[in-house]
């Protein structure tokens, strides 16, 4: 269907019902193990964020009914509720934000009776790094002459979508129903009060491989430092990738990397041909209330292990000349990026240290005013990607990462979550994070390179930020026996 007329054609109408049961014998993992094996396309999204314990949430959202998804630069394919999927053109790369919003706006949303219910009332998805070509006016030549591992954006509205509040350990079952989709929340909800918890062992295969040697990764790194000592960037982030087959259920190595390193955003989507995984410390953009938040992460130290001695290294973090130069930069960054769209930007929190499992990083807090009847895609295409994935200058600093890269980024350094139809947006940076394709897990990691860096510290930097997931492996061979 044409995009130009969506306006005119008739609505679909969503009605979210809802049913809440006590939740103190359940847990989101335990259920989304009985429930995956019956429905496809299902997601677990988790958080272990304790700072804001009156807003912990996790979901579990079962079987996909519409959605939109960009493969390629030419074409978004969109799917309606027991519709064929339609195919629409992308003339104008620019344009990808507004026919995502377009789509959106094919459904008419009744309001919940459930405050709860609303987090049903969205799409969940990704968007990949490379998906900048659709923000910016930027081009990237190694995805333009590379196939593409997965879509560049994928974004799915849920049938079901349940909803952990961990602060009142309750649940709330929310159904969206819609007209010509067959109801199967009986099911549902005997699943959910099974008891089997059916689990299946993992076991890595073969040596673990990389895109770039670590000679190979000093001498990019030693690149990126002289393009800032030219002038070109004030800062380039530089990465590289892993990969390590396997056999078996890949869902063991989330179940270990949220235990060796919780987060505010743990994830698990399968996709079938597909899965993101991940444990990532820091969001991409929040819209919540009138307001945007992005929260800046740069400046990393290892942690030791050893309560006393890591403060005596947060000490030492807050005094480091180069981390804070990069922090300094990056919240100014931020601050940019939301000045594109939003009124009364300000730093609400400024280099707070925060201790994670294997890393010591330094967080600040932007926040914005959002402008009546905003596209929280634009705005997404606006911050995207965080200027802690790519540097600054953004634009030069990507064309760079491009050329001096080996392979296109894909998920990495991209941005997944919700975004609801009544303009909320809620996405984390796909850091700490896992695709898991043909049987190969792929996991990478970067570091922010400046005139000042050192290329062993940056290597270690990386491979300090890729500790957990190596460690996630290693325990996952352990479950299932």
């Amino acid at each position: 269907f044409p995009v130009t007329i969506i306006g005119k054609m008739k609505k679909i109408i969503v009605q979210t019902q809802s049913k809440r049961i006590l939740a103190d014998v359940f847990t989101p993992v335990g259920i989304y193990l009985r429930i995956r094996d019956r429905f496809r396309d299902t997601v677990l999204l988790e958080s272990t964020d304790h700072h804001a314990a009156e807003n912990s949430y996790s979901f579990i959202c079962i079987n996909a009914i519409a959605g939109a998804e960009i493969r390629s630069g030419e074409t978004m394919e969109c799917k309606l509720p027991a519709q064929q999927p339609e195919k629409i053109n992308i003339q104008d790369k620019s344009s990808v934000p507004t026919k995502l919003w377009d789509f959106m706006q094919r459904f008419d949303i009744e309001k919940p009776v459930e405050k709860e219910a609303q987090f049903a009332q969205g799409l969940f998805g990704y968007t990949c790094f490379d998906a900048v070509q659709f923000f910016d006016t930027i081009g990237l030549q190694k995805v333009t002459k590379e196939t593409q591992m997965i879509p560049l954006m994928r974004y799915r509205l849920y049938q079901y979508v349940i909803v952990f509040n961990h602060y009142k350990d309750e649940l709330l079952i929310c159904e969206n129903k819609i007209h010509g989709i067959e109801s199967e929340i009986q099911v549902v909800e005997s699943l959910i009060r099974s008891k089997d918890v059916p689990v299946y062992p993992f076991r890595s295969k073969g040596e673990e491989s990389s895109n770039l040697s670590d000679d190979a990764y000093k001498q990019m790194v030693k690149q990126g430092i002289q393009s800032c000592m030219r002038g070109d960037v004030f800062q380039i982030v530089l990465s590289r990738r892993f990969q390590q087959q396997f056999t078996g259920d890949e869902f063991n190595v989330y179940r270990a990397l949220r235990s060796v390193n919780p987060s505010p955003y743990l994830f698990f989507f399968d996709y079938g041909e597909y899965k993101l995984m991940g444990s990532s410390p820091e969001a991409q953009l929040v819209i919540q209330n009138g307001k945007a938040i992005v929260h800046p992460i740069a400046g990393t130290f290892k942690r030791t292990g050893d309560d006393e001695t890591d403060q005596r290294m947060a000490e030492q973090l807050l005094k480091d000349a180069k981390e804070n130069a990069e922090h300094v930069m990056l919240v100014d960054l931020a601050r940019n990026d939301l000045s594109r769209a939003c009124a009364a930007v300000e730093v609400s929190h400024y280099r707070q240290v925060q201790y994670y499992s294997h890393v010591i990083h330094l967080v600040s807090e932007v926040t914005g005013k959002v402008p009546e009847g905003y596209n929280p895609f634009q705005l997404l295409a606006q911050t995207f990607p965080a200027g802690t994935l790519s540097g600054a200058p953004k634009f030069k600093a990507m064309e760079l990462i491009d050329g001096y890269e080996p392979t296109p980024r894909s998920y990495y350094g991209g941005a997944i979550g919700f975004m609801g139809f009544d303009g909320a947006c809620n996405h984390a940076i796909m850091i700490r994070t896992f695709l898991s394709k043909n049987n190969t897990l792929y996991y990478q990691a970067g570091a922010g390179v400046v005139a000042a860096s050192n290329p062993e510290s940056e290597l270690q930097e990386v491979n300090n930020k890729l500790g957990a997931l190596k460690k996630a492996i290693g325990i996952a061979e352990e479950l299932g026996r």
